[in-house]
């Protein structure tokens, strides 16, 4: 039986890569959507799909960078939904530079896009949550957030940012049935890795236990099972890893 049959779900950028990859597999499972991203063209191509998997879909652009973007999808779900059931705090940005070089916009930058959204769209749907006393908010964060990586130190740190709200707020919630959980994957396949150099990718690889990088399918299974029941249910701030055994905690 489908898993997340009429669970009201928004994803943010569910346009490629890990989102739309979640996008899929929660249409798979009965879910109703709504898909956020800042490209109009790639978040339709995913809407498309998922409409074609029998789902119920509604597309919201913008860019989880500021405050309206953060929070629009959220908003969007209650407006066509009646609330929200499920958020997959997904959006993000990747650069690369040694810390040495790195300019205070790009920190600020990255902060914002891979940390701040995370909180403004999580705090906007949790009065919803805490209401229904159900809710599941599921952040995907990365391995380089637990074990740090060369040239990525505003990007590792942004991600061990999104793990410790992770667990902070699955403290305070989990009495009401909001369940808050992390996803960390390893390096992946997708659009998000296109910036980083061919022998900075090369190196990574050859460091993995698995030997290569994953695909943004292998992922989606990981938000499936953190938003069922009764398979979700007794995860309560945990850091899911599918990273082809580059961190074992």
């Amino acid at each position: 039986m489908p898993q997340l049959i009429n669970r009201r779900a928004v994803i943010t950028g569910a346009g490629s890569g890990i989102g739309a990859a979640i996008a899929r597999a929660y249409a798979v499972e009965g879910a109703r959507l709504v898909l956020a991203d800042r490209n109009a063209a790639s978040l339709a191509e995913t809407a498309i799909t998922c409409r074609n998997l029998g789902a119920e879909v509604f597309e919201c652009l913008g860019d989880v960078g500021t405050v309206e973007g953060a929070q629009a999808s959220v908003d969007k779900c209650v407006e066509h939904f009646g609330g929200i059931d499920i958020l997959v705090n997904n959006a993000g940005m990747l650069t690369q530079a040694r810390c040495v070089d790195l300019t205070l916009e790009m920190w600020n930058d990255m902060l914002r896009v891979d940390l701040t959204s995370v909180f403004i769209a999580s705090q906007r749907a949790l009065p919803h949550m805490l209401a229904q006393r159900w809710g599941r908010i599921i952040n995907v964060a990365s391995q380089l957030g637990i074990k740090g990586g060369a040239e990525l130190t505003h990007y590792a740190a942004a991600k061990a940012g999104v793990i410790g709200f992770t667990k902070s707020l699955a403290l305070e919630v989990a009495k009401d049935n909001v369940l808050v959980n992390a996803i960390a994957p390893g390096p992946i396949e997708t659009p998000l890795v296109g910036g980083i150099s061919d022998d900075w990718k090369r190196a990574k690889a050859k460091e993995l236990p698995l030997g290569r990088f994953g695909l943004a399918d292998e992922v989606g299974p990981t938000a499936v099972l953190l938003a069922s029941e009764p398979g979700g249910n007794l995860f309560v701030g945990q850091t899911l890893g599918p990273n082809s055994g580059d961190v074992m905690p």
